[in-house]
């Protein structure tokens, strides 16, 4: 490290220490949360800002992941805990065979399943053989550094604190953790969209025996239904929008960008928000995944980056031909080969263990089904094999940290290339020097659309239209995937054939495929593996390609207008419909309609509801939720073919499906379910949104505006129904880590973020609700990013972080 780096660390430590007793009563500068050097392993300086935002300074990578395993403990000790007892395998161990896992870490329906999944990923020791691969296709060093550094500080952080947070105080399962433990989340994260959609049907594999029958083969047409619903990104725990605008649209002539990924708010796919700086080599604010070493989605002062969920299916299947005499051997070109098998373990509560086989071919592990609702039975004569290309990527996190390296939006780019690492995400940025940028740069099986015509199975030719799913012919070596020059690892698609999208005024991602990034310009010409062209837009995609568009004509753009548009609310859905539904109601005669059990209802007073509503999902929003209820129950009720009079036209793909059916028998009949629902229940058909919408934090009820997908909000809230309770009552997913990046000329960014859940996890915790409050409130944090604004802080707490030994 040069000398005027190693001297700027300095000054900042003995800054942090001097500020800790200048500005502190002698409890706080003195106390449990105040920790001194005491020679020797790791350590960091963390600077604490308002709403607990840590700002971790270290001299080196192993030092600056010693600080953020710390950090993170401190505030989500019992959710990362949780989940490292599933790394390791030993959830039936703790809490049982046949409870279910929280979802963050797989699809596991059941522990047992977890546990003989990720027991085997452990005792095959997959990930000591990946580590030991050279960058870039294995790790760089600075990585496996943070790794290592995040290990020891999680570590001492156990070791030097009390846990009071109730899920899991006194807990024999919260215990220390490796370096491997580390590597293991991050690759879990890795295969959440492949093998770990898969894991049932992996570990329920069996070969056939004459007692166990014949199993039903789904058709084709099923099969194709199935996969479309299981790949769906419309209606997943993930999604996001993200827009990033070129600097002829802005007031000053640099980037904008607004991030705002969907994901669950419990459990261990929530987001961590801090700063990482090695003076000299590395500063970067954001949201990091829980148990992640890097920024997940953040800015530096030159550049902002954000993530939405990707249309591009990350696996395959090979459809495996059996010897007759064998259902283990499965023949390639007519020879032969054997499945490999390995037997798992699990030790489960009360004592004793669970055995299984698990089984293996050239392609991957055959499985049985992908997720609950594509079976895909191994008969005497058949077998399936998944392909994940992800099951050997461990590049995620290098990944991060070259967008958190990067200088420009070229930067971001260049990281893509090089490093070749995201399983399931596109990648959206802006820079300061005005550059926008999009790329679908994910690690996909290289299924050409030539390859799916030429090897798909009867199965195949179904699924991979519908669903971008192929099942190639596995006795077939001609079928093997192949490679393409620029891939760092075969059988994956290589940089050169991502769609990208590069200074368009605008480019926007709101999980439908990369055809509009830019409307103006369609992006077409890749295969069908990565999404579709010419079809039908989710609501959510049209209106915000309506109001990003519509953004980037009126130009002067600022953050504030990035800031408007995330606290919008508006519902494309019922900017469509709620007048032809108003008026539709208005005709019913005696304003009574008849509900799905047959029972006449009197839905007059919900006419003008419907007419006066101010279409958004505001907290104080009269007939939101009256208009929810009603759209839920006929989406899910009435055919898109019959829901609407002007069918999707790939010329006006966001104009288009539109004027509500309103004749349609399934319109009237949820319109009187809504309004028998909501009676029965309590609940004034006007109420304001927030009355009934809204998360419990210690006692006090925080209401929350956003909607759900179907409507189209840009502030996506997917609440839980409980009616008896008196509406929604928590959250399970919706925006999360959200930042409104820009620049103004000056050194440090213009940017202000939201982590809507708050910091911690513990109820204990001062951090617990209060970004939650800002976020009812439509309130905003603003980046404390550079030296000065940290230092200036009202709330400025500072602590040095240690090894002891």
């Amino acid at each position: 490290m040069p000398l005027r780096n190693r001297l700027r660390l300095l000054a900042i430590s003995g800054l942090a220490l001097f500020t800790v007793s200048a500005s502190l009563p002698p409890a706080a500068a003195d106390g449990p949360h105040s920790h001194r050097p005491s020679g020797g392993g790791l350590s960091a300086t963390i600077r604490y800002t308002e709403y607990g935002i840590p700002h971790i300074v270290a001299k080196d990578y192993a030092n600056l992941g010693f600080g953020n395993g710390w950090a993170q403990a401190a505030d989500q000790v019992c959710t990362l805990a949780d989940g490292f007892v599933t790394l390791r395998g030993e959830r039936s161990r703790y809490f049982g065979p046949d409870a279910a896992p929280d979802g963050s870490l797989s699809a596991a329906t059941k522990n047992l399943s977890s546990d003989l999944y990720f027991r085997r990923i452990r005792e095959a020791r997959i990930l000591e053989k990946l580590l030991k691969q050279p960058a870039p296709v294995g790790q760089s060093r600075d990585v496996r550094e943070l790794e290592r550094g995040w290990a020891a500080g999680y570590n001492a952080w156990l070791a030097q604190n009390r846990i009071d947070d109730p899920a899991c105080r006194g807990a024999d399962w919260v215990r220390p953790v490796t370096t491997l433990d580390v590597v293991a989340r991050g690759y879990a994260l890795s295969v959440l969209g492949g093998q770990g959609r898969g894991i049932d049907g992996i570990t329920g594999a069996q070969p056939p025996t004459g007692a166990t029958g014949t199993p039903e083969v789904p058709s084709p047409g099923d099969a194709a239904d199935a996969a479309r619903r299981l790949l769906s990104t419309q209606n997943a725990d993930m999604g996001s929008n993200a827009v990033a605008f070129r600097g002829d649209t802005t007031a000053n002539g640099r980037g904008l960008l607004l991030g705002n990924p969907h994901y669950p708010w419990q459990g261990g796919r929530r987001f961590w928000q801090s700063q990482q700086t090695i003076p000299g080599e590395l500063d970067v604010a954001g949201g990091s995944l829980l148990g992640a070493p890097i920024v997940s989605i953040g800015h530096n002062a030159n550049i902002a980056w954000s993530h939405t969920v990707a249309t591009g299916v990350p696996v395959n299947l090979h459809q495996l031909t059996l010897d007759p005499a064998d259902p283990t051997v499965y023949l390639v070109d007519g020879r032969p080969e054997r499945m490999t098998k390995r037997t798992v373990s699990v030790a489960v509560k009360g004592g004793g263990a669970v055995t299984r086989t698990q089984w293996s071919t050239r392609y991957g592990p055959v499985i049985t089904s992908l997720g609950a609702g594509l079976p895909l039975p191994w008969t005497a004569t058949t077998a399936y094999a998944l392909n994940d290309p992800n099951a050997v990527n461990l590049r995620f996190s290098d990944a991060g940290l070259g967008f958190s390296r990067a200088r420009s939006t070229a930067g971001i780019e260049a990281a893509l290339r090089r490093t070749q690492g995201l399983p399931w995400v596109n990648t959206i940025a802006a820079d300061s020097s005005g550059h926008s940028f999009f790329s679908q740069s994910q690690v996909l099986p290289r299924i050409t659309d030539e390859l799916a015509g030429r090897c798909s199975t009867a199965l195949g030719r179904a699924t991979y239209p519908a669903s971008g799913l192929a099942v190639l012919d596995g006795s077939r070596s001609d079928c093997a995937l192949g490679s393409d020059p620029d891939a760092v690892q075969p059988g994956i698609f290589g940089p050169g054939r991502m769609p990208t999208v590069k200074d368009a005024p605008y480019v926007e991602n709101s999980n439908d495929s990369a055809w509009l990034t830019n409307a103006d310009a369609p992006l077409t010409g890749y295969e069908r593996v990565f999404g579709t062209v010419g079809t039908p837009r989710s609501m959510r995609t049209r209106g915000a390609i309506e109001d990003v568009s519509a953004m980037a004509a009126k130009g002067r753009l600022t953050v504030a207008d990035l800031q408007g548009q995330q606290f919008a609310n508006r519902a494309p859905a019922g900017d469509l419909t709620a007048a032809d539904l108003a008026a539709a109601c208005a005709a019913l005669p005696g304003g009574r309609t008849v509900g799905s059990d047959g029972t006449a209802v009197d839905v007059s007073a919900a006419c003008e509801v419907l007419r006066s509503w101010d279409r958004k999902t505001d907290t104080g929003s009269r007939g939101a939720l009256l208009f929810d209820r009603f759209w839920r129950r006929t989406t899910a009720a009435v055919p898109q073919s019959e829901l609407w009079k002007v069918p999707f036209s790939p010329a006006d793909p966001v104009g288009t499906p539109n004027t509500l059916n309103t004749s349609a028998p399934g319109v009237a009949r949820a319109l009187a379910d809504t309004v028998a629902e909501l009676r029965a229940a309590g609940i004034a058909l006007d109420a304001p949104l927030g009355r009934h919408q809204w998360v419990e934090r210690n006692g006090k009820r925080i209401p929350i505006g956003g909607g759900t997908e179907s409507l189209g909000i840009w502030n996506k809230t997917e609440p839980v129904w409980d009616a008896a309770a008196g509406g929604y009552q928590e959250v399970s997913a919706g925006s999360s880590y959200i930042q409104a990046v820009g620049w103004d000329g000056g050194k440090c960014p213009v940017a202000r973020t939201l982590l809507t859940y708050s910091q911690s996890s513990d109820p204990g915790s001062a951090h617990y609700s209060d970004q939650t409050e800002l976020y009812s409130g439509e309130r905003w944090v603003t980046s404390r990013f550079c030296e000065k604004d940290i230092l200036r802080s009202p709330s400025l707490r500072i602590v040095r972080v240690h090894e002891r030994r």
